[in-house]
């Protein structure tokens, strides 16, 4: 299109920054919207600091059916045509646009803070939407909550119990860790990237491995990707098996809220058997894994899976089998697949409204491009659906653990990094257990990072929640939180 090539790489294919050809912003505009609503979808969005004083933007944009990414790029100075009004998923990411280099997208519909007010860097100074009529009120939840909670603000546009609007507003856990990022790759980088949101360490350093071990030609071994896999189904187990007790919490259902709450700590304790840390810290590093799994270890591992497999079957099979608990599951927060394509939905979110979108499957990487987990889906969009595709890939990811524990290669576990590639760019895509986490990095003359990009699944699912709740009761509001669990610093980056 407009003459211009493009340039596509694969998942975690590092390519030169030279390479990307610079287009006009109209070029630009036109490709990204155009290829959003024929073929693909926009993973990310962002710009650099060009040295003529423009922003240089740049554009990862998946195509699924080719398992191919395409980077495309213009420079804009002070303002551009907004890409919004004609591809939503643009939205947010201008929105960031704008707070972080005041470029103006003319014509975008709300441009609101994502996490701050330019004008005073104050969190939650935003405008609010407003409705007025008859018997129209607002509700105003957060950002302190009642409970050991992230920060977040809810406001509710309200005719009775129907809610007309919500409007969610984050930012309060923003640690400028992008910013950190650069300079690196050091000894602080990896942690960044573990603690980028507490409950997906592996997903994240995973992401972060896989762009640097890219960036340095590094292979890493057969077997350090395997116990990779291992455990990142064992942090979407945890957090997948805390979820529906969570959900059976919130419908007052204890008796699969109790049993959840015990087996996510067994699911956590597996991590732990294999590092030391519940949440996975310490074990994935560049080039492998820091630990390794002796026989006797993954024996004691397959038969504590075996234990809490049979014991998280028993207590989610409860919910579907209960009337009263699929009353309350079945027809709350719903979400059309014509919603999700619009908004770019991932991970569960995205599946539970029958699209079948999985990094896993789609842009396979490390140990998933030889063993591959079939792709879990439902179609009716509402919180049962979100919480079924959860139960069924419990059951899937404890299968692929157990195939890994017992048929994992002999060999080593890491591999030595060297120098990374100058003035070159990589795309790292992982399937977290929320959904699709992005890590782009760009390195600089030295081969240092000059610029690194962290999307969230987070990032691309908050607009979907507020969809969920629109026409719904608001009473319904703390089912559909929960059947989405998103992350607040997970956004806040």
């Amino acid at each position: 299109m407009n003459g211009v090539k493009r340039l596509i790489v694969r998942n975690g294919q590092s390519a030169g920054i030279g390479d990307i050809p610079i287009d006009s912003v109209d070029n630009f505009r036109a490709f990204v919207t155009t290829t959003v609503k024929e073929v693909g979808r926009l993973v990310t969005l962002f710009g650099v600091p060009a040295s003529t004083g423009e922003v240089r933007l740049y554009a990862v944009l998946a195509n699924a059916s080719g398992a191919s990414l395409t980077i495309c790029s213009a420079e804009a100075r002070g303002h551009y045509p907004s890409l919004t009004p004609d591809c939503v998923q643009a939205g947010t990411f201008e929105r960031e646009l704008h707070e972080q280099f005041g470029l103006v997208p003319e014509g975008h519909p709300w441009l609101k803070p994502v996490r701050f007010d330019r004008r005073g860097d104050r969190v939650g100074s935003a405008r609010f939407f407003e409705m007025k009529g008859a018997e129209v009120h607002e509700v105003a939840v957060g950002p302190v909550h009642a409970g050991i909670i992230e920060p977040g603000h809810f406001r509710f546009q309200c005719h009775g119990e129907e809610v007309f609007h919500l409007e969610i507003s984050l930012g309060y856990q923003h640690r400028g860790v992008e910013r950190a990022m650069c300079g690196g790759p050091d000894k602080r980088s990896i942690h960044y990237a573990e603690t980028l949101a507490g409950d997906t360490t592996i997903g994240h350093a995973t992401a972060y491995c896989e762009a640097i071990e890219a960036l340095a030609d590094c292979d890493v071994p057969a077997r350090a990707q395997s116990l990779r896999g291992v455990a990142l189904e064992l942090e979407r187990l945890a957090n997948h098996t805390g979820d529906l007790g969570a959900l059976a919490g919130d419908v007052g259902y204890l008796p699969t809220a109790s049993f959840c709450g015990r087996l996510r700590g067994d699911f956590l304790n597996m991590t732990a058997l294999l590092c030391g840390s519940r949440f996975g810290r310490g074990f994935i590093r560049p080039g492998g894994v820091a630990f390794d799994v002796d026989a006797d270890r993954a024996a004691d591992l397959l038969k504590r899976l075996d234990a809490a497999g049979k014991d998280v079957r028993t207590a989610v099979d409860l919910l579907w089998k209960t009337p009263s608990v699929q009353a309350r599951f079945e027809g709350a927060g719903v979400l059309t697949p014509d919603i999700c394509e619009e908004l770019g939905l991932v991970g569960p979110a995205a599946r539970a409204c029958g699209v079948e979108r999985d990094v896993r499957q789609e842009f396979p990487s490390g140990i998933y491009r030889f063993f591959q987990i079939p792709v879990t889906t439902w179609d009716t969009g509402d919180v049962f659906a979100r919480a079924y595709v959860r139960g069924v890939e419990i059951q899937r990811s404890i299968a692929f653990i157990e195939e890994q524990l017992k048929t994992m290669p002999n060999g080593a576990m890491n591999m030595a990094m060297g120098r990374l590639r100058s003035h070159a760019i990589v795309v790292s895509l992982v399937e977290g257990w929320r959904g699709e986490i992005c890590h782009v990095a760009m390195t600089n003359e030295e081969g240092k990072i000059a610029r690194y990009k962290i999307v969230d699944p987070s990032f691309h699912n908050w607009p979907g929640l507020a969809m969920a709740l629109r026409r719904g009761q608001i009473s319904d509001f703390p089912l559909c939180n929960k059947s989405f669990n998103l992350s607040y610093c997970g956004h806040d980056l």
